[in-house]
C-alpha cells in the first residue's frame, strides 16, 4: 500500500512482504492514489502516483486530471496482438477512466494499460476508478499499480493479470477492511474518510484476477483467492447495462453469450419503458403509463400502490411507513380474464398493509422483495394477514416481485408484479431489472406529484382570489367563466369582478397581469383588491385606472397588467368605460342582434406610468349584452388577433337560452377548452335596465319641514308600489337621512330618490362633502344615533362622494309576494 516506509521500499522487499503472487498469494501491492474534485482538478497526488506517473505532488495538485492521467489512445501496430487476457490494452488508462473524468461514470471501472515512462520505455499499469458521491468536494478516486512489480510463480502468469472488483467482502480478513482501507486515502476528516470507504465497500473492493476463477483482493496485508460466482457476474453485468455502460469482458465467457444477449434485451426493455413513461406531468396519466409499460412484456399482473398523500398531491411525512399508512391502489393491469381481480382488489381502494408480508417489507426497507414461487404455504401465510378478503387464488402458484417506487430516498409507493405459473419465474436478474424500472418510474411519479401539488396550491390561491359574483345585480344579469391555461405553471393573472355601486349602478372589470405563475396570481390579487376599494369610493373610470397605475408603480416595475373598467347605470341606460391596454369589449344589441367591438381609447397597460386614461360613454338599451374577456380567449400564436376578435363578435351574437349557454357558445367557438396555453377570463352582462316607473325622485328645500315632507312622499310612493310592509322602516330611515342632510346642507336642495329593483333603494344627496361615519353615541349626546338606527334596520347602507357633495343610501329587502 501507498503508506509509510512501504511507499519507497525496494521491489525485493515488497515481494518478501507479500506482494501479490498468484493463487494463494497475498494481494498486497503498492498503489498510486489520485483524488479528483468536482471541478475535474487533482486534489490529492500520493507518493506512489509520483513514482508511477513521474510527476511531483507540487506539479500535480490543482491541475486538470485529464492533463495528468493519460487516457485512451490508438495502439501501435506492434502492440495490437499482445495477449493481455480479458482486458484490452490501451495506450492510456482506458475508456472507462475517460468516461469517469468526463463525469459519466456511475459504477466503478477498471482497466489495464501501457504507458510511456521517461527512460524506462513502456510501463504496464493496472487501474481502478471509483465515483464518489456526497457532500464532499471529491468526485473520483483513482487507484493505479505497476503490474511489472507483481511477482508471480510463473513467467506467463503476469500476462494474465487483470484488475476487477469483488462485490462482496466475505473472504477471511474482511472484518478489518473498513479499518484498514482508510490507510490508502489522503489525509482528511474522519467523516469524509468513512464516507469514501463505505462507497468503495459498496461498489466493490479492488481485486486482481489471475484467471477466470482465482481472484486476489488488493489489500494492505491480507488477501485470499475468491471465486467470483455466476450470480455475482450476472448482477454486475445487469448493473453495468442498467447504467448504459458496456459489460466488462471478465464478466462474460463463451458459455454466457446467451445470458449476455438476455441482459442486453433487458436493457433495451428498460430504455423502451423510459421512453413510454413520463410523457406528461399529469399524475393519473403517468400512473397509467407505468402500469401498461410492464404488462405483458415483463409481467402478467402489475398492481400500483401510492401513498394517500401522493394521490392527493399533498405533502407528507417522509419517515418510514408503518402499518397505519394508507396506500391507494391506483392502477391494476393484468392479462387474466376480465373481472377476476375487480371484486377482491378494486382500483381506487385505500388500505394499510400488515406487517410480516413482502409488501410491508418492501415499503419499509425500500428494497425489492423477490418471492420466486408462491406455494400453498406461502400463499396462505400472506393471505392470512389480510382481513375480509381471500387473495390466495390470485397469488398462489405464481412468481412475485415487489419493487419500491422511490424518489430522493423516500418511498412513494410500490408495484406488485406477478407472473403466471407457466411463465419463467422471477430471478435475480429480474429483481435488478425491476428495481431499475421502479427507480425510473418513481422519479417520474415524484415529478408528477410535485407538479400536481404546486398546481393545487396555485389553483387554490387563484380560486380564493376570484370573486363569487351573484348571477343577478341591480339592473343586470351576469355570467362568468375562468379557464386555466395548459402551460407548465399554468396559473395566471387573469381576473374579473363585478362591484355594486351607489345609485343601483354596477362596475364591471376584467384584467390580465402579464406572465404566469404564483407571482402573477399574487399581483392579480393585489390589483383586484385595489380596484374593489377604489370602485367603492365611486371614482370615475379614468381616475380609477390612473390611481391603479400609480399603485402598480409603487408595488414595483416587475409586472404589467391590462384592465378594462366599465360602469353600468341602469337608470340612465348608459355605460361609462375606460381601457388600459386591454382588448375592447363586444356589445350585442338586443334590437337587431348585431354585435360590435366598442371603439375605446386603448390606453397604456397598468404599470407603464405617466400616461393619461380617457373614458367614453355609450348608450345602451334593455336587453343589450356586454362581453368582456382577456386575450387568452382570442389570441393564438401565429395567428392575427383580428381573427379571434371576429370570431368573438360572431359567437357573442348567437341566440342562447341562458347567459351560461351564451358563455359556453363563445368558449366552444374559440376552442378555449383545449389547446389554449394561456388562461382565460370571460364576463358577460345582460343589461336589463330599470323601468322609469320603478324610480321616483324629489327635490326638498333646505328647511325644517323637509323631513316631514320626505316621510309623506315616501309613504305615498310605497303605497303606489304595493309595499305597505316597508312603510314604517322606510319612513324612519328616510327621516333620519333627510334630517342630517338639512343640518349639513349649504344652499342646494336635498335630493331624495327611491328605486324599486331587487331591493328598495333610497338615496339622499346634499352639497356637503364631508362623509358621515358611524359612532357610538353616549347617553347625553344629542347626535350620532341616526346612522346607528340606519345600520340596524337597513339591509345595507353606505356613503359616497358626488360631484356636488355626498350621497347617503340604504337598502331594504322587498317582502316576498
Amino acid at each position: 500500500m501507498d503508506r509509510g516506509t512501504e511507499r519507497n521500499a525496494p521491489p525485493d522487499r515488497r515481494a518478501r512482504d507479500g506482494t501479490a503472487t498468484g493463487q494463494g498469494g497475498a494481494g498486497r501491492i503498492p498503489l498510486a492514489v489520485v483524488v479528483v474534485d468536482r471541478g475535474g482538478l487533482v486534489s490529492h497526488w500520493s507518493a506512489g502516483a509520483r513514482h508511477l506517473f513521474t510527476l511531483s505532488k507540487e506539479e500535480a495538485l490543482g491541475r486538470p486530471a485529464v492533463d495528468l492521467l493519460p487516457v485512451t489512445g490508438a495502439l501501435s501496430e506492434d502492440e495490437e496482438d499482445t495477449p493481455y487476457g480479458a482486458y484490452a490494452v490501451h495506450d492510456g488508462l482506458g475508456p472507462g477512466l475517460d468516461a469517469s473524468l468526463g463525469g459519466g461514470l456511475a459504477y466503478p471501472a477498471a482497466g489495464r494499460a501501457r504507458l510511456a515512462a521517461a527512460g524506462t520505455g513502456r510501463v504496464d499499469v493496472l487501474w481502478w476508478a471509483y465515483p464518489l458521491v456526497g457532500p464532499g468536494r471529491e468526485r473520483l478516486l483513482v487507484l493505479a499499480a505497476d503490474a511489472a512489480r507483481l511477482s508471480s510463480g510463473e513467467a506467463g502468469m503476469r500476462e494474465r493479470i487483470a484488475p476487477g472488483f469483488a462485490l462482496h467482502t466475505d473472504f477471511p480478513g474482511s472484518a478489518d477492511l473498513a479499518r484498514r482501507l482508510p490507510e490508502i486515502l489522503p489525509s482528511m476528516s474522519v467523516g469524509d474518510s468513512a464516507r469514501i470507504t463505505s462507497q468503495v465497500l459498496e461498489l466493490g473492493y479492488p481485486i486482481l484476477e489471475f484467471s477466470q476463477n482465482d481472484r486476489v483482493p488488493v489489500t494492505p496485508d491480507w488477501g485470499v483467492p475468491r471465486r467470483a460466482g455466476r450470480r455475482e457476474r450476472r448482477e454486475r453485468a445487469a448493473r453495468a447495462l442498467a447504467a448504459g455502460e458496456p459489460v466488462p469482458a471478465e464478466l462474460r465467457d463463451g458459455s454466457e453469450d446467451l445470458e449476455y444477449a438476455a441482459v442486453r434485451e433487458r436493457l433495451e426493455f428498460l430504455n423502451e419503458v423510459s421512453s413510454r413513461i413520463g410523457t406528461s406531468l399529469d399524475l393519473s396519466r403517468t400512473i397509467t403509463e407505468v402500469s401498461k409499460a410492464v404488462v405483458p412484456r415483463f409481467t402478467d399482473v402489475a398492481g400500483t400502490y401510492l401513498r394517500e398523500q401522493v394521490v392527493a398531491g399533498e405533502e407528507f411525512d417522509e419517515g418510514v411507513p408503518d402499518t397505519t399508512t394508507l396506500w391507494h391502489r391506483v392502477a391494476l393491469e393484468h392479462t387474466d380474464e376480465p373481472g377476476r381481480w375487480d371484486d377482491v382488489v378494486p382500483v381506487g381502494e385505500a388500505m394499510p398493509f400488515p406487517a410480516h408480508t413482502p409488501f410491508f417489507q418492501c415499503m419499509t426497507t425500500g428494497e425489492p422483495v423477490l418471492v420466486p414461487h408462491i406455494d400453498e404455504k406461502t400463499g396462505h401465510a400472506i393471505a392470512s394477514q389480510f382481513d375480509k378478503r381471500d387473495i390466495r387464488p390470485l397469488i398462489t402458484g405464481r412468481s412475485m416481485l415487489v419493487v419500491p417506487l422511490k424518489a430522493r430516498q423516500v418511498v412513494l409507493g410500490f408495484m406488485i408484479l406477478l407472473r403466471h405459473p407457466e411463465r419463467r419465474l422471477f430471478d435475480d436478474m429480474d429483481r435488478v431489472t425491476g428495481a431499475e424500472l421502479a427507480a425510473r418510474a418513481g422519479l417520474v411519479l415524484d415529478n408528477a406529484r410535485m407538479y400536481t401539488h404546486q398546481e393545487n396550491v396555485a389553483e387554490t390561491l387563484q380560486d380564493s382570489m376570484l370573486p363569487h359574483i351573484p348571477p343577478r345585480l341591480a339592473g343586470c344579469d351576469i355570467a362568468t367563466r375562468y379557464l386555466p391555461g395548459t402551460l407548465l405553471g399554468r396559473i395566471g393573472g387573469d381576473w374579473f369582478d363585478a362591484v355594486e355601486l351607489p345609485g343601483a349602478r354596477t362596475a364591471l372589470v376584467v384584467g390580465d397581469v402579464m406572465g404566469h405563475g404564483l407571482n402573477s396570481a399574487a399581483m392579480m390579487g393585489q390589483l383586484r383588491t385595489a380596484v374593489q376599494t377604489m370602485a367603492a369610493l365611486d371614482l370615475p373610470p379614468a381616475q380609477l385606472l390612473r390611481n391603479l397605475d400609480d399603485l402598480a408603480q409603487r408595488l414595483g416595475d416587475s409586472y404589467l397588467a391590462t384592465c378594462l373598467y366599465a360602469v353600468y347605470d341602469p337608470i340612465a341606460g348608459e355605460l361609462h368605460l375606460a381601457n388600459a391596454g386591454h382588448i375592447p369589449p363586444v356589445l350585442v344589441r338586443a334590437a337587431d342582434g348585431r354585435s360590435e367591438l366598442l371603439d375605446l381609447p386603448t390606453g397604456a397597460p397598468i404599470g407603464v406610468g405617466g400616461v393619461p386614461f380617457a373614458a367614453v360613454r355609450v348608450r345602451v338599451e334593455p336587453g343589450d349584452r356586454l362581453v368582456m374577456c382577456t386575450d387568452g380567449l382570442v389570441e393564438v400564436r401565429g395567428e392575427d388577433i383580428g381573427v379571434g376578435l371576429a370570431t368573438l363578435c360572431e359567437s357573442a351574437a348567437h341566440p342562447a337560452a341562458s347567459m351560461d349557454d351564451a358563455c359556453d357558445t363563445i368558449i366552444r367557438a374559440l376552442n378555449a377548452g383545449g389547446g389554449r396555453k394561456d388562461d382565460v377570463a370571460l364576463l358577460m352582462a345582460r343589461l336589463g335596465g330599470i323601468e322609469p316607473g320603478d324610480v321616483a325622485e324629489w327635490q326638498l328645500a333646505v328647511e325644517p319641514s323637509a323631513p316631514g315632507r320626505a316621510r309623506a312622499v315616501v309613504r305615498e310612493q310605497l303605497h303606489d308600489w304595493g309595499l305597505p310592509k316597508l312603510l314604517d322602516s322606510a319612513e324612519l330611515l328616510v327621516s333620519e337621512l333627510v334630517t342630517n342632510a338639512v343640518l349639513h346642507s349649504r344652499a342646494r336642495p336635498v335630493a331624495l330618490r327611491l328605486v324599486r329593483g331587487d331591493t328598495l333603494l333610497c338615496e339622499v344627496e346634499d352639497d356637503d362633502h364631508e362623509l358621515p361615519t358611524l359612532i357610538d353615541a353616549r347617553p347625553l349626546d344629542e347626535a350620532g344615533r341616526g346612522l346607528r338606527v340606519v345600520s340596524t334596520l337597513a339591509r345595507a347602507w353606505g356613503t359616497s362622494r358626488t360631484a356636488a357633495g355626498k350621497s347617503v343610501w340604504f337598502e331594504l329587502t322587498l317582502p316576498r309576494r
